[in-house]
């Protein structure tokens, strides 16, 4: 190969910090992560190094580990967002995919301990569950919920149901829209666990639809969730214990609608692809690493 041939390092980019970091081409990056399978333990190892890597993520390696780790969700997400830009940042978004938030006792849900975050082995995040999330008037917004992370409480309480959401264009959204038109106050102690940004809460506004507490297999009233200015929803419920009779018939459910989906292959890097409508996200349940983004 001559000398002209070969691969040249990319200048900078005004602002960048690659030169000083001493990566002179920053998608050398991505090529290592994408050996590595985008493993997020690593991620957030690299981002305690120091200050330019932790930049360099910010810019690409987030949204690059988003992508591939759930890509018709984040497909779905990004369409339309101004120059690739995630509301709340990819790093945000990559903390919601793969961190349990934990929870304390809020206004509207009392329990006896708080439960802490932690890494997730697995989450599904449905449109479809997203749906019931939301009150008639704001159906045409678009929300994927995670399914509840359960959270043992001991032999006198119900488990503890944490889960997670995120809006598409949540600024253009009804949700929004009608928390400005009814006046809801932001809380003023509270903040997302995900971007730092204010949260509304869901119960106050009295935009806790039933259906939620039906998907979340809840009792009504036994729930509590929030969302913040950029779209990430976060809460909690108590989750009622199935009876066997119970659990056989959504057994049964589960296995008639699993003959209309196709559930795709296991062989990109662990995600496993639901359908067009869910994604599963996936890490090495190494809960010691702190999530430091």
């Amino acid at each position: 190969m001559s000398a002209n041939q070969r691969v040249r390092p990319n200048p900078p980019s005004q602002g960048s910090d690659s030169s000083e970091s001493g990566i002179h081409n920053e998608w050398i990056l991505v090529l290592v992560f994408e050996s590595l399978k985008w493993d997020i333990h690593t991620l957030c190892l690299a981002c305690l190094v120091n200050r330019k890597l932790r930049a360099i993520a910010e810019r690409i390696l987030w949204r690059k580990l988003c992508e591939y780790r759930a890509p018709h969700m984040i497909e779905t997400l990004a369409n339309g967002a101004l120059n690739g830009r995630f509301a709340g940042g990819w790093h945000a978004l990559a903390k919601l995919m793969f961190f349990c938030c934990g929870c304390e006792s809020t206004r509207h849900f009392k329990m006896s301990r708080p439960s802490p975050g932690h890494f997730v082995k697995a989450s599904r995040f449905s449109k479809t569950s997203g749906r019931s999330f939301l009150t008639k008037k704001c159906r045409g917004d678009l929300l994927y919920v995670s399914d509840p992370c359960e959270h043992p409480m001991g032999e006198k309480e119900d488990d503890l149901g944490i889960y997670r959401g995120v809006f598409k264009g949540f600024r253009r959204s009804r949700t929004r829209a009608c928390l400005i038109g009814r006046q809801v106050a932001l809380e003023e102690r509270v903040t997302c666990p995900y971007c730092g940004a204010r949260v509304w809460s869901m119960t106050t506004a009295r935009l806790v639809p039933r259906s939620a507490a039906r998907r979340l297999g809840s009792h009504d009233g036994g729930l509590d969730y929030f969302v913040c200015l950029n779209g990430h929803l976060y809460g909690t419920c108590w989750l009622v214990p199935l009876t066997d009779d119970e659990g056989s018939e959504e057994e049964e459910e589960e296995e008639d609608n699993d003959e209309d989906k196709d559930y795709g292959s296991d062989d990109n890097g662990g995600v496993r692809v639901i359908d067009y409508d869910e994604d599963r996200t996936v890490t090495n349940g190494i809960d010691r690493v702190k999530m430091e983004i």
